[in-house]
């Protein structure tokens, strides 16, 4: 039997190890720094049906249907006049069992959690040392354990403490000039037109999203991508983004960006700066990485969890079928969400007059145009 240890409790490792937890050849455990996973906030999600097509062969479709929303379209809208541009049919990107869904991350968290025998994650377990020799693998923990394992997989996140303990010539994630303002919002406080899909307002240099986190229709996810310059001080103060005056600054930005009515009823509102990778890291053979850990996209395409699934699943097949090819092909897919990704975050932050009034023209051409979608996106939701 091979032993594989996972460093990291996020969406894909414990996808993963749901995965590996159904094959018999395989003893797996999860080890997470922190001492338990927060199963209550209310941050939503968006999973493409490539991605549910993976979570269903763990039963994901037997959940309570108040707990997951199927959007039907994607709506545009110009922020600075909340005009509604065009809408791009989503549905046909599904089938009868694998629909475009949100959700509150918790949900899904709990849902991968609940799967898992309770033996399988390892709280309070911080890695310090890596080990790898004749093809075995030794981590030392902080409070004194040492495990030996046959596979590594890295899901700790972008800035992933494993990597660099492996090599000090690891590929430091790149500040994109961006920070992400997370919030939930009750539905009644936005426009109708607003409440029962996903929707994209742009504007200048800032573009928002929202959508239901749950098929009750009573909370709804927002969240906000702004252009913003920060001193590397202030990026190496995590708790900088914490302050009550810099919360207020940034609200003070939005009131020309927003309405006034969804910006005074925005809740648990968090801010953090957008680190994305620019290189792909590859680790030894039997050392793999998943996730964020892997690469970071732009969040412009709503791609982070499914991309964790969707690979969580080809490195599962790739292990048990003996392929080693999960690297290479891992790749291709990447680079093809993360160009989408920026081109999304390009075009939703234009602001340019006449480039928005072109951007505007040229996206209700493209919304219905078959052929285009089928390669923008259906070469990422369907492959």
């Amino acid at each position: 039997m091979k032993r594989i240890a996972i460093i990291g409790a996020g969406i894909s490792g414990l996808f993963v190890a749901n995965l590996f937890q159904k094959n018999k050849n395989y003893q797996i455990s999860i080890y997470e720094k922190k001492d338990s996973i927060d199963l209550n906030k209310g941050y939503g999600i968006q999973l493409s049906s490539n991605c549910i097509k993976l979570l269903n062969k763990l039963s994901f479709n037997t959940l309570d249907k108040d707990e997951v929303f199927n959007p039907t379209v994607i709506n545009f809208f110009q922020t600075n006049k909340e005009i509604k541009i065009c809408d791009l049919d989503i549905t046909k990107f599904n089938d009868e069992d694998c629909k475009y869904s949100s959700l509150k991350r918790s949900t899904l968290s709990k849902f991968l959690v609940e799967k898992l025998d309770s033996h399988v994650i390892k709280f309070n377990h911080e890695i310090t040392e890596i080990n790898n020799t004749d093809h075995k693998i030794s981590l030392n923990f902080k409070q004194g354990d040492v495990v030996n394992c046959d596979y590594l997989i890295i899901a700790d996140g972008v800035f992933s403490k494993c990597k660099s303990l492996l090599s000090s010539n690891t590929i430091k994630p790149k500040f994109n000039n961006s920070i992400a303002i997370r919030g939930l919002i009750d539905s009644e406080h936005l426009p109708k037109a607003k409440r029962d899909n996903v929707s994209i307002s742009m504007g200048s240099n800032f573009h928002y999203v929202v959508y239901p986190v749950d098929n009750k229709g009573q909370k709804t996810n927002f969240i906000g991508i702004l252009k913003e310059k920060l001193t590397q001080d202030q990026l190496s103060n995590y708790k900088f983004f914490d302050q009550g005056s810099y919360l207020n600054s940034i609200k003070e930005k939005l009131k020309n960006k927003i309405s006034i009515n969804i910006l005074e009823n925005l809740q648990d509102l968090k801010i953090f700066p957008v680190f994305v990778s620019e290189e792909f890291y590859k680790s030894e053979k039997n050392i793999f990485c998943l996730g964020d850990a892997f690469f970071a996209y732009p969040p412009s395409f709503a791609q982070g969890a499914s991309q964790s699934i969707e690979s969580a699943f080809e490195l599962y097949k790739d292990i048990i079928d003996e392929k080693n090819n999960f690297y290479n092909n891992r790749i291709i897919k990447s680079k093809r969400v993360n160009l989408r990704s920026k081109l999304n975050q390009f075009a939703f932050h234009i602001s340019n007059p006449l480039l928005v009034y072109i951007r505007n023209f040229v996206l209700k051409i493209l919304v219905k145009n078959k052929k285009f979608l089928d390669s923008y996106l259906g070469k990422v939701y369907k492959n």
